[in-house]
């Protein structure tokens, strides 16, 4: 979802800083269409960095044995979006 927010913010961006030709006293439309598409870049960015960072998952077992031996096991488990594909 962020990436196609990054996505839309740059498009919107563009539109503002291209294809409108209005003329405001209070904003430029046109800084204001720059502004969006870096916003957009950036947002983009952190999209795909957290894409490809993945998720991590760590599952932790304990068991007891009947002489009284404890035993922990830990197993940590790495995915990323980019696996699913």
């Amino acid at each position: 979802m962020t990436m196609g927010t990054g996505v839309v913010l740059f498009v919107i961006g563009a539109i503002l800083a291209f294809a409108v030709h209005v003329q405001t006293s209070f904003i430029s439309l046109n800084t204001a269409g720059y502004i969006l598409m870096v916003a957009g870049v950036v947002v983009f960015v952190i999209g795909l960095a957290l894409t490809i960072r993945g998720r991590r998952s760590v599952t932790t077992t304990s068991t007891a044995a009947p002489n009284g031996v404890a035993g922990t096991t830990r197993e940590t488990t790495r995915t990323s979006d980019a696996d699913r594909l």
